[in-house]
């Protein structure tokens, strides 16, 4: 029996559409599911295509020309490392091993240490644009061993997503788990911009009584500005659409309650680790917490009062106020996630380069928009740039809509709608453009109860002084 290019294990949608791809794109492909059921459905979907469900794990690994190529597509964490010992018996040296799942980058880094001493090379790779980019062709972030690049390559990028130019939304980005940090950084980016989008969606309803058709409308017409992404097209979707059952948007029967699967917790507790402020992305996971508790949210709102909405905006003029509120919020969303890669690029040797990344991320993934375009730019410009803020287009952007900002912030909070995102994003610019903050009052509080020391204006940095606080003035 001809062997197959490439082999995949996992046969849920998203390993089955991935298979699908990688087979219509001119490779053969064997798949594997410890799931029968899984197998069977898979068997009849890749009828009359090149493509195989193994009935075990030995006639999968027969099936593969050497050196073996695997995808896996399982769960992160304990199920990964299965697999893992389930496959290393049966592989040889220079076979490659791919995660394509959302792994934390320091289990891959492990992963990649440990196959790398029994002569297997391993990659980590993060896959964006759920199960429609699967088949269709998603942003793919690969990382790893550099020697299984070469080896992948011509598979990976021919089923990723595409640019206007034929470029794919597919390249090394380093080495270790560089892959799935890119992810991660992505899926923390990807909270803020739901969040985000959220508060806008809030603010109409309630500050402006708008109905749902009507911010479906707002929504595919900012869908037509800077704003063009793939979020704000499936938000004028979403809020179109009426259910079925009651006749109501569908929008208005879906209970307010968010799950999460930890990326984005995973984005916000790395960014404290390195020391990198990502304030919004957090907030993003925070809202999600927030909303979890349901109950107690419910019976807070008997206990608890505030400000009632007023409805006295006037409505076009305000509805632009909130794009631009979007749009800068946005901004400082991603200004912090790039911050993030930079500062690991920096702590684990990466050499990511921001530009690629932007352009990994302009097709088939979740956070796909226009305005990677114009990051991209920028780190062309200036591939040292320290924050995406001091580009002369966000610059430009930011002096000419921040008054809107302010005044979208400032609505929302004297009628007592929580704007978490919004109002994290423009601290952070207020934060970042001042010289001086009131970090020298902290200073003097961590050294007068535990003699943490500071530094002083008037002495050499690195230089560190003590007051005792307590002793009687003479």
């Amino acid at each position: 029996m001809q062997k197959q290019d490439i082999g995949v294990i996992g046969l849920g949608v998203m390993g089955q559409n991935l298979a699908l791809n990688i087979e219509r794109n001119g490779f053969s492909v064997a798949g594997f599911d410890t799931d029968e059921k899984k197998r069977k459905s898979s068997a009849e979907a890749f009828t009359g295509k090149r493509l195989i469900a193994a009935g075990s794990l030995d006639d999968f690994i027969g099936a593969l020309k050497v050196p073996r190529k695997i995808l896996m597509m399982v769960p992160a964490g304990k199920a990964v490392d299965t697999v893992i010992g389930d496959l290393k018996p049966r592989l040889a040296k220079g076979d490659v091993l791919i995660d394509g799942g959302n792994s934390l980058f320091s289990d891959t880094e492990r992963r990649n240490h440990a196959l790398k001493e029994e002569g297997i090379l391993y990659v980590g790779t993060g896959v964006s644009g759920g199960e429609e980019g699967a088949l269709w062709g998603p942003s793919i972030m690969p990382g790893g061993n550099p020697e299984a690049w070469p080896l992948v390559k011509p598979i990976l990028q021919a089923i990723a997503a595409k640019v206007e130019d034929g470029t794919p939304c597919c390249d090394w980005v380093g080495d270790g788990g560089a892959g799935h940090f890119v992810k991660m950084v992505h899926n923390g980016i990807e909270y803020g911009d739901m969040q985000m989008i959220c508060e806008a969606y809030f603010l109409m309803e309630r500050q402006l009584g708008l109905t749902a058709d009507k911010m479906a409308a707002i929504f595919d017409e900012w869908n037509r500005s800077e704003l063009n992404s793939y979020l704000v097209e499936i938000t004028g979707r979403i809020l179109a659409k009426r259910d079925k059952e009651t006749g109501k948007p569908m929008i208005d029967v879906i209970l307010d309650t968010a799950g999460q699967k930890g990326t984005g917790k995973w984005t916000s507790q790395i960014a404290l680790d390195l020391g990198i402020p990502a304030p919004t992305i957090a907030e993003a996971v925070f809202s999600r917490t927030l909303s979890a508790i349901k109950e107690e949210r419910v019976a807070a709102s008997r206990e608890l009062s505030g400000p009632a909405p007023v409805l006295d905006q006037e409505t076009g003029a305000f509805v632009e106020k909130i794009r631009k509120a979007l749009y800068l919020s946005k901004i400082c969303s991603y200004a912090q996630g790039f911050a993030l890669l930079k500062a690991a690029s920096n702590e684990y040797g990466w050499n990511l380069r921001s530009g690629s990344v932007a352009l990994l991320w302009r097709a088939g993934c979740i956070i796909r928009a226009q305005f990677l375009g114009k990051i991209k730019e920028a780190f062309d410009r200036r591939p040292d740039l320290p924050n995406l803020l001091l580009d002369p287009y966000f610059q430009s952007v930011l002096e000419t809509h921040q008054a809107a900002w302010r005044d979208v912030i400032a609505m929302a909070v004297k009628n007592g709608t929580p704007m978490p995102a919004f109002a994290s994003a423009l601290s952070y610019f207020d934060g970042y453009r001042s010289a001086r903050l009131p970090a020298n009052l902290l200073q003097a509080q961590r050294d007068y109860f535990g003699a943490h020391t500071y530094e002083r204006v008037d002495k050499p940095r690195g230089q560190f002084f003590h007051t005792e606080w307590l002793e009687a003035e003479t």
